[in-house]
C-alpha cells in the first residue's frame, strides 16, 4: 500500500471519530435539562427562518413576473412608436391635400358661427358644468415602492380596480349633490339628505364618500382585502380618512 493511499485512509479514520465524539457532546447535551429550552428555541428560530425564506422566494417571483410583464409593455410601447414614426415619415403621397379655396370657406364660416354664437351667448349664460375629482391610478412606480408586507398578495390591477369603483361611486354621489331638489324623485331626494348629513366641517369643500356610497353605486364588497386596498390608497396619497359620529369618510387626495 502506497504512502499517500495510507494518510487518506487515517484522514478519514480521524475525521469520522471526530464526527463521533461531536455526535456524542451533542447526545450529552440534549440530555442536558439546563440545555434544553435552548435547544428548543434555537429549532423555533429555525423554523421561522425558514418560512421568512418560503415568503422572500414567493415575493421574488412575483417581482420577476412583474419585471417580465413590464418588458412586455415596453416593447410593445417601442413597436407601436416605430409604427407611428413610419407612418409619419412616409404619408401616401396621394392623399387630397386642402386647397385654397377650402381654407378660405372654412375660414368665413368659422367667422361666421362665431358671430352668430356670441350673441347668444351674451343673452343666455350657461351654467359651467361642475368638476367632480376623482382620484388617479395608482402607477407601476408607485406600487413598486408600496412595502411587500402592505401588498401581500395584491396585484396593481387588483388595487387600481378599486380605485376606478371609488371614483364610480363619487361621481355618482356628487352628481346628485348637484341636481336640482325639483327634478328628484323620493329615492334619490333620501340619498341628497343623507349626503348632507354627512358632511362636517372637515370635509367642507372636499369629495368623500363612505361605505354605504359604495354599496349605492358599485358591486365593490367592502370586505379585509377592500381595507388592505384602502392601506395601500392612503400610502400611496389617494384617499385619506375623517372619522366622526360613528362614521369614516374616505376623501379624496
Amino acid at each position: 500500500m502506497a504512502s499517500s493511499d495510507l494518510e487518506d485512509l487515517c484522514f478519514h479514520i480521524n475525521t469520522k471519530i471526530s464526527t463521533i465524539k461531536k455526535t456524542l457532546q451533542l447526545r450529552s447535551i440534549g440530555q442536558e435539562p439546563s440545555l434544553k429550552s435552548m435547544l428548543c428555541k434555537t429549532g423555533d428560530e429555525m423554523v421561522f427562518l425558514h418560512d421568512l425564506l418560503n415568503k422572500m422566494e414567493t415575493e421574488v417571483q412575483q417581482q420577476e413576473k412583474l419585471i417580465n410583464l413590464l418588458k412586455e409593455l415596453q416593447k410593445s410601447a417601442e413597436r407601436d412608436q416605430n409604427e407611428a414614426q413610419h407612418l409619419r415619415e412616409n404619408i401616401p403621397p396621394y392623399l387630397p391635400k386642402p386647397t385654397r379655396s377650402c381654407i378660405a370657406g372654412l375660414t368665413v364660416k368659422c367667422e361666421e358661427q362665431t358671430k352668430v354664437v356670441e350673441p347668444e351667448r351674451a343673452k343666455k349664460p350657461t351654467k359651467e358644468a361642475r368638476l367632480i375629482k376623482e382620484a388617479p391610478l395608482i402607477t407601476v412606480e408607485e406600487f413598486e415602492s408600496v412595502p411587500a408586507y402592505m401588498k401581500g398578495r395584491l396585484t396593481y390591477d387588483q388595487i387600481n380596480a378599486v380605485v376606478q369603483d371609488m371614483n364610480k361611486a363619487v361621481v355618482g354621489k356628487y352628481k346628485i349633490l348637484h341636481q336640482p331638489l325639483k327634478s328628484m324623485n323620493t329615492a334619490v331626494r333620501n340619498l341628497y339628505h343623507r349626503f348632507l348629513e354627512e358632511e362636517t366641517k372637515d370635509t367642507k369643500g372636499e369629495f368623500f364618500i363612505v361605505e354605504a356610497d359604495i354599496k349605492e353605486f358599485t358591486q365593490l364588497k367592502v370586505d379585509k382585502r377592500f381595507h388592505r386596498i384602502l392601506n395601500i390608497l392612503r400610502h400611496c396619497q389617494r384617499v385619506r380618512e375623517v372619522r366622526g359620529s360613528r362614521l369614516v369618510r374616505y376623501v379624496i387626495c
